[in-house]
């Protein structure tokens, strides 16, 4: 073998060992956000442990060394999106002063939250029940709404809220609205700005509307 050919070959062989060694590396996490890529492309029912495996260029095994199967990634996605809607229930600004306020803080929130992890909670949103997991979801997803309906409610109560609207029907409304935004959006790395302003626009927006006259 001559000097370039025996360069080749080793320069090659470097390309690989490379390789296996940022494979070897790859993270719970990392294997996290590609799963939930190939879920919101192929939808949960479409993906399967080999489309996973080529997204991920690692081996099925190794997949299986971080993750039982895709469930689990489904899982860990969904309550990251969970997590995240949840939180901001216990933030002190959603916990203290009138409802209506603390409604408000919660509508922004739930958008903010909805723009930092858009594609979990796209995934979240587009779950259907079948299998435990995506019922688990659905669950949760309906716990969250309600915990907002009766935040309406109590503000409707006191009210600050137009007492025609429906509290029910104003709560689909309003995160139809929230909701809508995975369908659109689409951040820029660095631009925070434009988050802000999506958030600003959804409280404005409802609260126009939801709000009594006279009210401030």
């Amino acid at each position: 073998m001559d000097d370039t050919a025996t360069e080749r070959s080793v320069g090659a062989r470097g390309s690989f060992v490379s390789a296996v060694t940022r494979r070897d590396t790859y993270t719970p996490q990392t294997l996290l956000e590609v799963a939930v890529e190939v879920f919101n492309e192929r939808g949960y029912d479409g993906t399967s442990m080999e489309h996973l495996s080529r997204a991920a260029g690692i081996s099925k095994s190794s997949i299986y060394h971080h993750v039982r199967g895709k469930e689990e990634l489904l899982r860990r996605s969904v309550s990251h999106a969970l997590d995240g809607l949840f939180a901001v229930l216990e933030e002190p600004a959603a916990r203290e002063g009138r409802a209506v306020e603390r409604l408000e803080h919660v509508v922004r929130r739930t958008a903010e939250v909805l723009m930092e992890r858009l594609p979990y909670v796209t995934l979240l949103l587009r779950v259907r029940g079948n299998t435990a997991t995506e019922r688990w979801a659905l669950e949760r997803r309906r716990e969250f709404d309600q915990r907002v309906a009766a935040l309406l409610k109590q503000a409707a109560a006191d009210g600050d809220l137009r007492a025609e609207v429906d509290a029910r029907l104003a709560t689909r409304l309003l995160f139809g609205m929230i909701n809508s935004i995975v369908e659109w959006y689409r951040p820029q790395r660095g631009d925070s700005a434009a988050a802000e302003e999506v958030a600003d626009a959804v409280v404005t927006m409802a609260f126009a509307g939801l709000r009594r006259h006279g009210r401030p």
